[in-house]
């Protein structure tokens, strides 16, 4: 019997490559956010240590503080901004990547379509081939006896 031959294999493989490269795409997306996520956090914890210990002897301490606190709410609101664009940019690649999956989802299900048709042609073959045997050993065994 002849191995079985998908036509669109190569088309399958295309398929799983670009469904590949895009889990690559989604997961770098994520660990970005990732790490947007840990320097708002980094951040937000700075803000709170800083103005719980605003312990100030002189009016210059107290402005060094207070620009330092200013420019910590600035990067928070910056890094907040930065999240929400990361959040964006990992949801349109988890997109992505449903779609790839979808279209390499269908190649395979065609595939195998192809592959339990070729399998019932060669059982239906091989029945035929059985039965033509049966037949000749039957139609021997009655000549002989």
């Amino acid at each position: 019997m002849e191995k079985f031959h998908f036509r669109l294999e190569k088309l399958l493989e295309i398929r799983r490559s670009l469904e590949d490269e895009s889990k690559r795409k989604f997961k770098s997306a994520q660990d970005e956010k990732i790490k947007v996520e840990e320097e708002l956090q980094n951040l937000k914890d700075k803000y709170k240590e800083t103005s719980k210990n605003k312990n100030c002897s002189t009016i210059l301490e107290y402005k060094i503080v207070n620009n330092y606190m200013n420019f910590l709410d600035k990067r928070i609101a910056e890094e907040k901004i930065n999240l929400k664009n990361k959040t964006i940019a990992v949801e349109e690649k988890r997109k992505e990547l449903i779609d790839k999956q979808r279209d390499r989802q269908a190649v395979e299900k065609l595939r195998e379509n192809k592959y339990l048709e070729y399998v019932k042609e060669v059982q239906a073959i091989e029945q035929k081939n059985n039965d033509e045997f049966a037949l000749y050993g039957f139609i021997r065994n009655t000549e002989r006896g």
